[in-house]
């Protein structure tokens, strides 16, 4: 069986261990780039999107560390 390439909110809510609603405002904030889908209009958010979005998390955090670092010393 093969890794699907969409996520439902339940799935990047559970991957980056937030809330329902944390992750359908990301969404719908454009934080996080997603497609609707279906006739409920049900929001899907492709794997390597989010892949990619925990990445520039990481790089935003790295940053302000540093940043914080140089403020302090």
């Amino acid at each position: 069986m093969s890794t699907p390439r969409f996520l439902t909110l339940t799935d990047v809510a559970e991957t980056l261990n937030i809330s329902m609603s944390q992750a359908r405002a990301m969404v719908r904030s454009g934080e996080l780039p997603a497609i609707q889908v279906g006739g409920r209009g049900q929001w899907r958010v492709e794997k390597s999107v989010l892949e990619d979005y925990i990445e520039q998390a990481y790089r935003r955090t790295a940053a302000s560390i540093r940043e914080h670092q140089d403020t302090q010393g």
